[in-house]
């Protein structure tokens, strides 16, 4: 065997070796399950929901708000985004979200925000229970299974929240019983900007 011979093996397997490592890291996101006793209804991420970035961008608030009194939260569900802007205008954040897992827990239009909470309780919906009887009904904040996270913006339709989350893997997908889900250290950055008041509108 040449030289020659030896590069292109050496060569060949690197390659390989290379494609392996990229096919193994990019698993996790739709390979993973939830852990044993999560509380959250979709256990299964499967590779039906795909993470979903071509649309994720940076809006104005004009074509949404007549104004950014006590600032304002626009959620984008096709493309998974929630925009902020502060009231004076010259703040303004892009994150990306969890969104609900099927139309029918979808909800559209404007609300507000009516409440702010430091490591929220969680309780499953009565509906939730129906589907779900083997959850607990009562999750207490700072429990590492709460699926609200570390923060969470009550909004004034019942149920409806703007919350942190535990499992990152949601973050990007259709994947949450109807709220809209944002990396826990993202939720405390917009827990202390957003205040009650903030307008919200969900398109």
């Amino acid at each position: 065997m040449t030289n020659s011979d030896n590069f292109k093996i050496s060569r060949r397997a690197l390659i390989g070796t290379t494609a392996a490592m990229a096919a193994t890291l990019a698993m996790p996101a739709l390979a993973q399950t939830a852990p044993a006793g999560t509380t959250e209804m979709e256990s299964d991420l499967s590779s039906s929901m795909r993470r979903n970035i071509s649309s994720f961008r940076s809006l104005q608030w004009q074509p949404y708000f007549a104004d950014l009194r006590n600032g304002a939260i626009l959620v984008d569900i096709t493309s998974r985004a929630l925009h902020y802007w502060s009231e004076d205008g010259t703040t303004y954040k892009l994150y990306p979200t969890s969104v609900p897992l099927t139309e029918d827990l979808t909800r559209k239009g404007r609300t507000e925000v009516v409440k702010k909470v430091e490591n929220p309780p969680w309780r499953p919906t009565p509906e939730m229970r129906k589907r779900n009887p083997e959850w607990p009904e009562f999750v207490p904040g700072g429990d590492p299974t709460n699926p609200l996270g570390v923060r969470a913006l009550y909004l004034s339709w019942q149920y409806y929240r703007i919350h942190g989350t535990q499992d990152t893997r949601k973050i990007g997908r259709r994947s949450s019983n109807g709220c809209i889900g944002l990396y826990n250290e993202q939720i405390m950055e917009l827990y202390s900007v957003a205040k009650v008041g903030t307008q919200v509108l969900l398109i």
